[in-house]
């Protein structure tokens, strides 16, 4: 039976990605395997590699100063919940989000060569963006939502973990609605520092295959309006999924790397699928963390190998970052809606440019194409520097 007042479901969603604004955006790219990765090689000099850019993204109109994170964090929000505008229900949802970059983005390549001078000639004013926490208080400025605000900055599980952690919020009454998700920028200073780490494919990323390089960087943001089931049918909101299960740990292995049989990626899966109460042979499809990277994908396979070991058959697993890139913050929260998306269309999406794949006899490693089958039951994985995990299950709503 179930419990419709613990029950978490997700009753809209806000997107904007490099496929441009909204769901219905993000869908038919996807669906129709279009690769949004480019070069970047304007974006700062000396910069070869390819990125994933949201094109044409308008300013916000008002006295306060946004960066280009918080732009997109807005835009998602009024595209999930701008119907909802001036309601009592808005005013007094919370929201979580998630940010690595937020107003970082604002900081040029034009500041090294004098920062005081690039400060006192408009600098200072972008410097009131630089907080994570500024991300959450800019949609709540643009929304009036007068709910509990937070920002959640765990590297790039950051956005997944924003969805765990507003769906633990409903459970303790804080907010009759949250809105969680994540929004990252583009910018010259997160590029430099992951060229500087030798993290960064100069070619288009191979997530999964045994010649990848490395990543890409996209940007965007996603946010999932959640709610209980109680409340959602009170009210008569569409059910878009249920968040079965969710849960959040850490490798506490090594700042950076992550653990390299993925043990506590391995442990965070079990812990969800256990809230779940679903067993794995249930899960139809694992939307993967899948950097391209070396050290992640090796590991992350291991992960899936000891997670679905019990697997009467192989665990079918792909990253749509092959797509757009990674988008770090925002990562975990894109990702969770094309889950659903997979989840309500019966898609499977491949990942792009996979062609001698990693070997497992545990994974089915999805690709060439979209695989249409019924998918009630789905899962996105996320990882993150210093060991984060997250996982989240989505399932579909039963008559």
């Amino acid at each position: 039976m179930i419990d419709a007042s613990k029950t978490i479901v997700v009753t809209a969603i806000g997107v904007v990605s490099p496929y441009g604004a909204g769901l219905a955006a993000l869908q038919d790219g996807m669906l129709a395997g279009r690769c949004c990765l480019a070069s970047g090689a304007e974006l700062y000099p000396g910069f070869h590699g390819s990125v994933a850019q949201v094109l044409d993204l308008p300013p916000l109109l008002d006295g306060h100063h946004y960066s280009r994170t918080d732009r997109l964090a807005t835009l998602a929000a009024r595209d999930a919940v701008g119907s909802l505008m001036g309601s009592n229900l808005l005013r007094q949802s919370g929201i979580v989000m998630a940010s690595t970059v937020a107003g970082l983005s604002e900081i040029d390549p034009e500041i090294a060569r004098d920062p005081a001078e690039w400060y006192r000639h408009g600098g200072l004013s972008r410097a009131a963006s630089y907080s994570v926490s500024r991300v959450a208080a800019a949609v709540g400025e643009q929304l009036g939502i007068q709910g509990p605000a937070c920002t959640v900055s765990v590297a790039c599980a950051s956005g997944a973990m924003a969805i765990a952690l507003a769906a633990n919020m409903l459970l303790d009454d804080a907010a009759p609605m949250v809105l969680a998700g994540g929004s990252d920028a583009l910018c010259p200073f997160t590029l430099s520092g992951f060229n500087s780490l030798q993290a960064l494919d100069p070619e288009l990323c191979r997530p999964f295959d045994q010649n990848r390089k490395g990543l890409n960087i996209g940007e965007g943001a996603a946010l999932l309006a959640l709610e209980t089931l109680e409340h959602a049918t009170r009210r008569g909101a569409p059910v878009l999924a249920v968040l079965r299960g969710w849960a959040m740990n850490n490798d506490a292995s090594h700042p950076t790397a992550p653990h390299k049989e993925g043990a506590g990626l391995a442990a965070c899966i079990g812990n969800a699928l256990e809230m779940a109460a679903c067993g794995v042979d249930e899960v139809g499809y694992v939307n993967a963390h899948g950097t391209g990277t070396p050290l992640n994908d090796i590991a992350e396979t291991h992960a899936y190998e000891n997670a679905f070991a019990n697997r009467s058959t192989p665990i079918p697993v792909s990253s749509t970052k092959s797509y757009f890139g990674h988008c770090l913050g925002a990562a975990g929260a894109l990702e969770a809606a094309i889950t659903i998306l997979a989840m309500r269309y019966g898609a499977l999406f491949p990942t792009l440019r996979l062609s001698e794949p990693i070997e497992s006899a545990r994974v089915d490693w999805l690709k060439d194409a979209v695989r249409r089958v019924p998918l009630p039951l789905a899962m996105s994985v996320s990882a993150g520097f210093g060991g984060s995990n997250a996982a989240l299950v989505f399932g579909e709503m039963q008559p």
